[in-house]
């Protein structure tokens, strides 16, 4: 094909070469995160190999905050694996270090990703060395701390529930119709009734008389439904469903009153 000079072929290439992009972290290091080990990757000119595996325990932890202050290294992103990745967050941001926590999804969306854990703690610190990684929010350790009570103690009320329903069932198969007359058989009225029936109580109108006032139900309706069977096995399944119900119950308080400390 003639070109406009007259020679033959292909007009030359316009296209500019593409330019490299900018290292806006030059100290930056990256780390792969697991439950056994941790494999850490620094520039390449800081030390050989710039690449280690380290194991995971808290003198694992130490080494390699150590060789990362040797290397010069001033930022650290972390993949956010599940929760092996706390101590270690934890543990570096102790030792003056700037971590930076990445949600998994992240790095791979910022192309074609590495599958083994050399590769892959490499592409971390490309990335992050190019300022393309953006850190997840981690709140204060007041915060932290106290969000950790509240878990705790929401986790010990969804237990607390299950035994609930247990209490329920063990009700029920003795055709004790508690539920039926009272709202809640965790409240006041129900707690009484079921502490008696523990204690050996059995008969339907002592039952009853234990009613709080607020009860929408009268004495005469409750005691028609308390006339259970009592079989043993189903009486030995309330009271350990209303011991466990109980202890419970303390737990949440202790996580009350430890998170009111912070």
């Amino acid at each position: 094909m003639a070109r406009r000079d007259g020679k033959l072929g292909p007009p030359p290439s316009t296209r500019k070469p593409a330019a490299s992009m900018p290292i806006v972290h030059p100290d930056a290091a990256a780390i792969d995160v697991h439950s056994d080990n941790h494999v850490v990757c620094v520039p390449a000119d800081r030390d050989t190999p710039n690449v280690r595996t380290f194991g995971a325990n808290s003198c694992d932890l130490l080494q390699i905050a150590d060789w990362l202050k040797r290397c010069g290294i001033t930022t650290v992103a972390i993949e956010s694996t599940g929760i092996y990745w706390i101590p270690l967050f934890e543990l570096l941001e102790a030792q003056g270090f700037e971590v930076c926590l990445i949600e998994p999804g992240q790095a791979s969306r910022c192309g074609a990703r590495p599958k083994t854990d050399v590769l892959d703690a490499q592409w971390l610190q490309r990335l992050h060395s190019h300022g393309l990684l953006r850190g997840s929010f981690r709140p204060p350790d007041e915060v932290i701390a106290l969000r950790a009570y509240l878990r705790q103690r929401q986790m010990l009320i969804s237990y607390a529930g299950t035994h609930i329903q247990h209490m329920q069932k063990a009700l029920e198969q003795m055709n004790v119709k508690l539920t039926e007359v009272v709202c809640d058989i965790t409240g006041l009225t129900g707690m009484r009734i079921i502490t008696a029936i523990i204690e050996g109580q059995r008969d339907p109108a002592a039952l009853a008389a234990l009613r709080d006032a607020r009860c929408k139900n009268d004495e005469a309706t409750i005691a028609r439904a308390l006339e259970g069977t009592w079989r043993e096995e189903h009486l030995f399944e309330l009271a350990q469903a209303y011991e466990l119900y109980r202890t419970y119950q303390t737990k949440v308080s202790e996580c009350i009153a430890g998170s009111s400390r912070r």
